[in-house]
């Protein structure tokens, strides 16, 4: 995984409450078993008429909207457990989902696959879409580090929680395995203890 300390980037609003991971990534394109590729499917059958063209007034096709955050509505990624919905957010060139609250399942997947979902209230929601809706080049800024979400320009600015381990292997690049080895060390002093 790469590793995420910061981020300051345009955003993409999708003011749409329970986006399931149905409508992230159809169940039709789950073939696959490797990450790549569900980036060209995410959001399938809101960007794409039935003949395959684009649809001008869903977000994603409309060039105004671009940059590395998606801002959801509450309850985004609930319904089945596909870990392919984070695959694609990220294949698409998603680094982070803001919303007012996550499935927790989504939630799990997302930190597992290097995307970084931050729950903010609904207040702070709301004016993240009413900042990107006054100005669509306005700058989020996602700070890890020190668990903060802002809008420098605004003046908005909001904590969020994330799991310390989960933290940590977001900002070192760490999948549990990367994790593992980096505590060789101490896991060999345990055994030393214990034996």
């Amino acid at each position: 995984m790469e590793k995420f300390i910061k981020l300051d980037t345009t955003a993409v609003p999708l003011p749409m409450e329970n986006v399931d991971t149905d409508q992230i990534i159809p169940a039709r394109f789950l073939k696959a078993t490797t990450r790549e590729g569900f980036g060209d499917n995410l959001f399938r059958d809101w960007r794409y008429d039935n003949n395959g063209k684009p649809i001008s007034d869903f977000v994603l096709n409309n060039p105004t909207y671009h940059g590395k955050v998606l801002v959801a509505g509450k309850n985004f990624g609930c319904g089945s457990s596909r870990e392919h919905a984070a695959w694609a957010l990220h294949d698409h060139g998603f680094k982070v989902v803001v919303s007012s609250f996550f499935a927790d399942i989504f939630k799990g997947n997302a930190l597992n696959n290097g995307l970084l979902p931050v729950q903010v209230e609904p207040t702070f929601l709301h004016q993240l879409f009413e900042a990107i809706e006054e100005n669509p080049e306005v700058v989020l800024s996602i700070d890890l580090e020190n668990q903060k979400v802002s809008v420098p320009t605004k003046g908005l600015e909001s904590h969020f929680d994330i799991h310390p381990y989960k933290k940590t292997c977001m900002i070192n690049g760490y999948d549990d395995i990367d994790y593992l080895l980096s505590i060789t060390e101490k896991i060999e002093q345990y055994e030393e203890k214990v034996n």
